[in-house]
């Protein structure tokens, strides 16, 4: 029954994928609203999805490859709902459901056997620990999604294109707002889940930091929203540096995500 509404989840989330591109070339009202009930009729399924796999395993479902990128994915979904209550701009789904249909279908070709958490790992510091670090970077993934339509609405008006696409994106303010807000939410989020890691790891195995290669990543990624939001408040980075960086620091998030778990012994089991 899991797999059942799993794959149902991945199907609503691939019809909307492909509504959202069909939305780019085609403008419509009708399209954008029937991708977001699309979107909404996914994440009812994939949040069911969890919970029975969260009665299942006795505990948040991240552990394993399937299961991490599957939460990590949920986590996008929701701030993308959220996001488009408070802006109500529908043509960003065409640039936020194919992540979620990618990291879904990626979940869907690992291995979908859970794995139990060590004794060690049995701590209160999980949940806290791995929720905060999911929506941190649930919030960078949007905030990459945001990034391109701002590079691709400067590229319209520079080019003097001004129908079709740019018409229908946001200007260019919004945009940065909408970008720089997203990254202010995820870094707080990303800090939390590192100082409640060094804590935990410290309670666990008795050091603060092992150089995992989770971690050492981890601080890279911090580093590079830090410079973002460090150049953006000290050098006046807006607009496109702004956007360029914040695909830049996502696609850190996914190495450390995908990379260091496929490539690397890491005690990380969970993304």
């Amino acid at each position: 029954m899991e797999t059942i509404v799993f794959e149902l989840a991945l199907t609503f989330y691939f019809a909307a994928t492909l509504i959202g591109l069909l939305e780019i070339f085609k403008e419509s009202k009708g399209l954008s609203k029937l991708l977001l009930i699309l979107t909404a009729c996914g994440f009812v399924l994939h949040t069911l999805n969890i919970i029975m796999r969260y009665y299942t395993c006795g505990y948040l479902p991240i552990t394993g490859m399937h299961q991490a990128t599957s939460f990590f994915a949920w986590c996008i979904v929701l701030i993308f709902l959220f996001l488009q209550f408070r802006y109500q701009i529908g043509i960003i789904g065409a640039f936020i459901l194919p992540i979620v249909f990618i990291l879904m279908l990626s979940s869907s070709t690992f291995p979908r056997g859970i794995i139990p958490l060590s004794p060690v790992l049995q701590s209160y510091w999980f949940n806290i620990h791995t929720v905060l670090a999911f929506s941190g970077n649930a919030s960078f993934a949007i905030a990459s999604g945001v990034g391109v339509m701002y590079l691709l609405q400067e590229y319209y008006l520079k080019s003097k294109r001004l129908g079709g696409l740019f018409r229908r994106l946001p200007n260019l303010q919004i945009l940065d707002e909408i970008n720089y807000r997203l990254i202010t939410i995820g870094f707080p989020l990303l800090t939390i889940a590192i100082i409640t890691g060094v804590l935990w790891a410290e309670s666990a195995w008795g050091s603060y930091w092992r150089w995992d290669p989770k971690e050492v990543w981890s601080l890279i990624t911090w580093t590079i929203y830090a410079l973002v939001l460090h150049l953006r408040a000290i050098k006046g980075w807006r607009g496109k540096k702004a956007a360029i960086l914040s695909i830049i620091g996502f696609l850190s998030v996914l190495f450390t995500f995908f990379g260091v778990n496929l490539l690397f012994e890491s005690l990380h089991i969970f993304g």
